[in-house]
């Protein structure tokens, strides 16, 4: 893979401009064991983000169909 396809592969993946460098850092002078370790952070903080934005949303589903059945008599 050419270094500018895996600088927009980063990019699209949300890393920002300090976790790319340090992706090319890391690659130059250490292992592969950290780049991946890098990568997996990544991927863990992007987890956490999208398992909260999922209760957020459950919680708006809730409030949705609670309404739908009651309306909104219950919220007075």
């Amino acid at each position: 893979m050419l270094k500018r396809d895996v600088i927009q592969n980063l990019k699209d993946a949300g890393c920002d401009s300090s976790t790319i460098d340090e992706f090319f850092k890391l690659g130059d002078v250490k292992s592969q064991e950290c780049v991946l370790k890098l990568l997996s952070k990544h991927k863990a903080a992007l987890l956490k983000d999208l398992h909260d934005n999922q209760r957020k949303i459950d919680c708006l589903d809730y409030l949705i169909f609670d309404i739908k059945q009651n309306g909104l008599k219950n919220y007075e």
